[in-house]
């Protein structure tokens, strides 16, 4: 048999299965589920909650050291991993909206690849540059059709007067 463990729960019995029946992640819950076990007297030795939660004892010794060193709230805590740092820093990404945002623009993703490695030193690529412009600076390149120099600016704009879809309201 294992060794029976002393750990004062400062939460009640009420208080800790409120917060159980309201809990939504499983690891929480798992973690509520022992201190209530605990504080009702289900439970005296640590292997037996290892068993009941199908964990190892080592996990729950963890688990109950966190809970003396900082209560409740460091037991529950989640930690989420900071990511990757970013490839664009902020002034090229600063200059980058500028640039979109000027009349003259880019005329292709290609073209912001090639402008970034030329003004920044920045190697980034397409699909990157792609996300980025399309989805966090909600930019679209636009670049407007090529007319013929040809063209009768006279004709063009008679036909814009007397077309069906400029008379409709």
């Amino acid at each position: 048999m294992s060794r029976t463990f002393k750990i004062e729960i400062a939460e009640s019995e009420e208080e800790l299965k409120k917060r159980l029946q309201t809990a939504n992640l499983g690891n929480q819950k798992e973690k509520l589920q022992m201190l209530w076990w605990i504080k009702s007297g289900q439970v005296q030795e640590q292997q037996e909650i290892g068993k009941r939660l199908a964990k190892d004892t080592s996990t729950v010794t963890r688990w109950l050291q966190k809970y003396r060193s900082g209560g409740l709230d460091e037991l529950l805590e989640i930690k989420k991993a900071p990511g990757a740092k970013r490839k664009i820093n902020e002034s090229a990404l600063a200059a980058l909206s500028e640039e979109l945002k000027t009349g003259k623009g880019f005329s292709s993703y290609g073209a912001i690849v090639e402008w970034l490695k030329f003004q920044y030193g920045l190697e980034v690529e397409y699909a990157t540059v792609y996300a980025l412009v399309r989805y966090k600076l909600g930019a679209k390149l636009k670049v407007p059709r090529p007319q013929s120099h040809q063209q009768d600016e006279k004709l063009v704009s008679e036909f814009k007067k007397n077309s069906v879809s400029s008379s409709i309201p």
